[in-house]
């Protein structure tokens, strides 16, 4: 008994210094499945996103949906914790002192938090016991070393998100995004060079820390998915508005005065599409092929070439880019639908409603004094 809780502890603790590594430091996807943190976001995320399907849709759910990602990391320190503990106090109770396993557990405890309540008795416990003070030291200070780059990843990623705001509205659509910003092709070539680079900062950062991926953004009607989606979205309706025949090969040739503008939104698409396929599979998501998809009927389409044209842009054929667009769809639609399903975040629409909300036009305080206000109208009428 003695010999096989010495090999189950050491099988533990390799398993679990493995594990951190490959989560915290090694900046590279992972795709083994059998793994201490896939097992332990599969155990909490499952039941907790089942209660939160039952709450109706709003602020309230956002807010405890926000929850998650913090507290999860939290979560997922302890376990490796406590596992490294019951993983020295296996190797202690086999090859220490051979006291009372809950003695050991105690005395490991106490070791690996650097507490040193209780010394071992033998030369081979006092060995293990250094041993565990300077893993659990080691261990702990560089996980929580590494918490200041996760957020500094999480800051930077929002920061796109929040420009998407008054160039797309909230949440952002790809018509809304066209209209404000298709009448100057050096602004919109801008925009869709500054989402590229964004998209593979994006997959950087989430393959190294898929914990990212369930982080909410600030603000309820925004999240990343909705902003990858929405430069998709964009991308495809720049590529197919000169007339439907572009390939979508970046290295294609073009021709026409839209050259930049349709190369810039193949770079994009090809960037943006990347790291929506590479996020999936590194989330374990399946690309969801029969979940309905957004609509975006002929006439919608046709509304979209109406709101161009009155912005002065041409490029838009609405009855010939239907069936192609739809091809271009089908190709990182199943995935939006996918990741929109597991992580709860509802993907954008193809069309701005009829009031285009904007978050820096609304806050709790212009609330309060429009109310004022109308109390004070009210007041005096």
């Amino acid at each position: 008994m003695h010999a096989l809780a010495g090999i189950a502890g050491l099988l533990l603790l390799v398993a679990v210094l493995w594990d951190g590594f490959e989560t915290i430091i090694l900046p590279r996807r992972v795709t083994r499945r059998i793994r201490l943190a896939r097992f332990f976001y599969v155990l909490t995320w499952r039941p907790y996103r089942a209660l939160m399907r039952r709450l109706p849709r709003g602020r309230r759910r956002e807010e405890w949906l926000a929850i998650f990602g913090p507290l999860s990391l939290l979560g997922l320190l302890a376990l490796w914790a406590v596992s490294l503990v019951l993983a020295f106090s296996l190797l202690g109770w086999a090859w220490g002192d051979h006291q009372p396993w809950a003695a050991e557990l105690f005395s490991s405890g106490s070791s690996f938090f650097t507490l040193g309540l209780k010394q071992p008795q033998t030369p081979g416990g006092r060995g293990l016991a250094v041993f565990e003070a300077g893993t659990g030291f080691g261990f702990l200070a560089i996980i929580i070393g590494y918490l200041p780059v996760m957020y500094q990843a999480f800051s930077q990623r929002e920061v796109h998100i929040s420009l998407l705001d008054a160039r797309a509205g909230s949440p952002p659509s790809a018509a809304e995004l066209l209209r404000r910003c298709a009448r100057s092709q050096a602004e919109l070539i801008a925009l869709l060079r500054d989402f590229e680079t964004w998209a593979a900062q994006l997959l950087e950062s989430h393959l190294s820390y898929p914990v990212l991926g369930y982080f909410r953004s600030q603000h309820d009607n925004q999240s990343w998915l909705a902003a990858l989606a929405t430069m998709l979205d964009t991308s495809a309706l720049v590529m197919l508005g000169a007339g439907c025949s572009v390939s979508l090969s970046p290295a294609a040739p073009l021709n026409g005065d839209h050259a930049p503008v349709i190369r810039q939104a193949k770079l994009t698409f090809a960037m943006a599409r990347h790291t929506l396929v590479d996020l999936a599979q590194v989330l374990g998501v399946r690309p969801d092929r029969v979940a309905p998809s957004r609509n975006l009927s002929p006439a919608d389409l046709e509304r979209l070439q109406a709101m161009l044209e009155q912005e002065r842009i041409p490029w838009m054929n609405s009855r010939t880019c239907y069936d192609r667009l739809a091809e271009v769809r089908h190709i990182y639609e199943p995935y939006l639908a996918g990741l929109g399903q597991r992580l709860l975040m509802d993907l954008p629409p193809w069309m701005p409603g009829e009031h285009v909300r904007e978050n820096w036009r609304t806050s709790a305080w212009d609330q309060q004094a429009h109310h004022a206000r109308s109390l004070h109208s009210d007041w005096h009428q």
